[in-house]
């Protein structure tokens, strides 16, 4: 393979070892609230030292943390531009995950800093997705800025590919629906991947079947509509024509996943040249080679898909969602009757289940949240606002809903409306729609779950009343007694009359280990 290209020409892999440095993106850089005030029904949540004027600046927004203190660093596992990828176990639970230090005195530039803020808020923001890689925290101290996720053992894709050898088509095809799968999910969810390649995808363990995980983010963006990118980024042979031309949108994932499948099917890249210019002007050439071995053996159908895969104008090339519905795709897999879902609707129809105080408490938390950190959320909010007037309407959500590739009936997006819809107004806005589809990983944030307690503590008892929750829920038109009643007693486990902070917590945190799931 040839040399990688990044902002800098320079891309290299992520996560989890295989390379784990490049431009990284970064979850959203927080600035945490300020720590609760201790209740005396419950300990403070763990302190963090504060920083100091003397100290180098934040990049994350937040105070210095010790990483050791939740997790003990072990064996490397690879190596590359920015730092050093580490196995790890998290002290309090036993778990085994890659930590991945990125050394900040290599981020020379504020561009290399909002790198890193960006892939963790877009970790962060896809998290719970299937075939993505699960984000379980960020860290910052004096010397590096420290990324914890989930631990993929069985290597890479690309690894795989080359001891296989020639894969069947059958085999060929479910791995390219799980790359397209992340290509939509992607795309469904406001963020444009740009540096799709067999490295960047391991598997989640050794065993047969384990699942794909797309594990590098550093180069990809928050789409915004309309918006013409212009920047060289990419990896040689994975890089779509129009990148060169440096005009292009989300549509290169697609092209990019067209390469991957080829391969799939070829072992080799179809691009000849051995120097980058040569690949270069072989990709803006756009000649497949559909002669030369195995090519002639290849199905129509699988030619046919990768053809649309590859097309020249991204106009014209056939979007993720398609990809998704083509007949060799589907062909002889279970997974072509199942609808194409999205960890939004997921969290939409989950939120929809959940009973009106953890409604409201999720509408305090979103309240809270800084901008960085529901930045995903609000490019898909203003992706579905077609028409900006800061409200989504019953016909924008539909409609935005099957744009993105969604197959939900007219009476299920009207479920979803009511149940996003909190004030019950008709139309969600900006804060209902955060509030209805954020990630419940913020539930694992004592500060947030806290705060939001404290929003119907009024006294600060340590309770919560049955007059306090009332008088809570009527400001919202949520409450009748008949539902206040039923909430108490769902929730009081001890049978006090009365919430305390550890039953609201358990409240807020039941269900969480189901979301996410997509298809």
């Amino acid at each position: 393979m040839s040399g990688c290209l990044s902002k800098k020409n320079i891309s290299e892999r992520g996560v989890n070892g295989h390379r784990p440095e490049i431009h990284h993106h970064s979850p959203p850089s927080q600035p945490l609230p300020p720590q609760p005030i201790p209740s005396p029904l419950k300990p403070a949540p763990p302190s963090t030292r504060p920083t100091k004027k003397s100290d180098p600046e934040t990049i994350l927004g937040k105070p210095f943390e010790d990483i050791k203190t939740h997790y003990r660093i072990g064996k490397e596992l690879g190596r590359g531009q920015f730092g050093v990828t580490y196995h790890c176990t998290e002290n309090s639970t036993g778990h085994t995950y890659a930590c991945k230090s990125i050394l900040k005195r290599k981020l020379r530039t504020k561009d290399d800093k909002e790198d890193v803020k960006r892939e963790i808020q877009i970790l962060q923001h896809l998290s719970g997705q299937a075939n993505i890689v699960e984000f379980k925290g960020a860290y910052e101290d004096r010397v590096s800025v420290h990324v914890v996720m989930e631990l993929c053992a069985g290597g890479e894709l690309f690894d795989r590919i080359i001891a296989e050898g020639h894969y069947s088509e059958r085999a060929a095809a479910g791995i390219c629906r799980s790359i397209v799968n992340v290509v939509h999910i992607c795309h469904f969810m406001g963020v444009m991947h740009r540096d799709l390649k067999p490295e960047n995808f391991l598997l989640s363990s050794k065993d047969e079947g384990a699942m794909l995980k797309a594990t590098d983010f550093g180069l990809s963006l928050f789409i915004e509509e309309g918006k013409v990118h212009r920047d060289m980024v990419g990896s040689s042979y994975y890089i779509a024509p129009e990148v060169l031309r440096r005009s292009y949108g989300k549509e290169i994932d697609v092209w990019s996943a067209g390469i991957i499948l080829y391969i799939l099917l070829n072992v080799y890249p179809h691009f000849g040249p051995e120097t980058e210019k040569g690949i270069f002007d072989a990709i803006l050439q756009g000649e497949i080679d559909f002669e030369s071995q195995p090519w002639p053996t290849i199905s129509t159908s699988a030619k046919d898909l990768v053809s649309k895969m590859l097309t020249q104008d991204p106009k014209s090339r056939i979007s993720s969602a398609q990809v998704l519905e083509h007949p060799w795709i589907r062909e002889g897999g279970e997974a072509s009757d199942k609808p194409i879902d999205s960890a939004v609707l997921s969290r939409m129809k989950q939120f929809r289940t959940m009973n009106k105080l953890k409604q409201l408490a999720l509408k305090v938390i979103a309240e809270n949240l800084s901008e960085e950190e529901i930045k995903g959320l609000k490019a898909m909010f203003t992706n579905i606002d077609t028409d900006k007037s800061g409200t989504i309407t019953y016909e924008e959500l539909k409609t935005g809903l099957a744009r993105l590739g969604s197959r939900l009936s007219e009476a299920e997006v009207e479920q979803l409306m009511e149940a996003a819809d909190v004030d019950g107004n008709g139309t969600i806005d900006y804060i209902e729609f955060v509030t209805a589809t954020m990630h419940q990983h913020k539930l694992e944030r004592d500060e947030h779950l806290y705060k939001a307690f404290q929003y119907f503590d009024k006294d600060h008892s340590g309770f919560i009343t049955r007059d306090e929750l009332e008088t809570a829920m009527k400001e919202y038109g949520m409450g009748d007694d008949a539902t206040i009643r039923e909430i108490i007693s769902e929730v009081d486990t001890d049978n006090d009359g009365r919430i305390n902070y550890e039953e609201f917590c358990t409240m807020m945190r039941s269900g969480m280990q189901q979301q996410g799931k997509l298809f």
